[in-house]
């Protein structure tokens, strides 16, 4: 596949973090005996694998903005352009050594995520996607599924843990969508559960309470292989709103109606 140069500036950003993850990661299975535990090495592993992504993004583009989830928003000179940067999705997998965890980043223009870039380090795969441009896994075109009822799909989520998220809420959710679905997952990796979307794996996706970095990449994404991404209302709000759903053009709006359906009674 050809890539612009803005992709590959971004490709190399990810697999050098990916790299500096891939060596903590080796080290995490050691600190799980030490009695502080290794919730400092993490958080260590994540700012180190920002640091690198940054220095990487700047270096190449230094006028445009910057959001990351470990160092906040640099606002960039450029005023069209910011950087969506995620250098650790997945870090309560990393921490527990458990390999689905991602470098996540995503390329915002005039307030449309135009390329996207997801890497997990422990699998090594790279997804890619510029917009107009397709989607791919290692180079390889990828396509969202083609199922098109909810009963024969598999569906991914985000399940809200302690201190986080409406659990009432997600429940009724949940149980709506376990009636009309041939499975549900949760992995605990919105960045690389809205790529497997992408590559056909999942047939669709639903979280609220995300943050934009969880995101930006997957978006276009999912888009770029043929599928279609709202906000839990229908807009196309999802950094806005920190929800989204997504599939193919049916199973996108079935699990969208599906999440949305009224509690019976009220």
């Amino acid at each position: 596949m050809a890539r612009s140069a803005l992709l590959n500036v971004m490709v190399q950003a990810a697999l050098k973090a990916g790299k500096s993850l891939s060596r903590d990661f080796g080290e995490v299975q050691n600190l799980q005996v030490s009695v502080k535990g290794p919730s400092d090495f993490v958080s260590q592993a994540d700012l180190k694998a920002e640091k690198i992504v940054r220095e990487e993004l700047m270096k190449a583009r230094p006028t445009y903005g910057f959001l990351g989830e470990e160092g906040g928003e640099e606002i960039g000179t450029d005023g069209a352009h910011r950087w969506i940067v995620d250098p650790l999705d997945g870090t309560t997998n990393f921490l527990h050594g458990i390999p689905q965890f991602a470098v996540s980043i995503g390329l915002e223009r005039s307030g449309e995520i135009v390329a996207g870039v997801i890497f997990n380090p422990a699998t090594d795969e790279l997804y890619t996607a510029e917009r107009g441009g397709g989607a791919f896994l290692n180079d390889r075109r990828i396509r969202v599924a083609a199922r098109k009822q909810l009963s024969d799909s598999v569906v991914c989520c985000g399940v809200p843990h302690l201190g986080r998220g409406n659990h009432g809420k997600f429940l009724v959710e949940l149980r709506h969508v376990m009636g009309e679905t041939a499975g549900v997952r949760r992995m605990g990796a919105a960045a690389l559960d809205l790529a497997y979307v992408a590559a056909g794996r999942f047939d669709g996706f639903w979280e609220a309470e995300l943050s934009p970095w969880d995101i930006a990449a997957g978006i276009v994404l999912i888009r770029e292989a043929g599928g279609f991404v709202s906000d839990m209302s229908g807009a196309n709000s999802m950094l806005e709103s920190r929800s989204v759903v997504a599939g193919n053009e049916y199973i996108q709006k079935a699990l969208l109606d599906v999440v949305n359906r009224p509690v019976p009674g009220r």
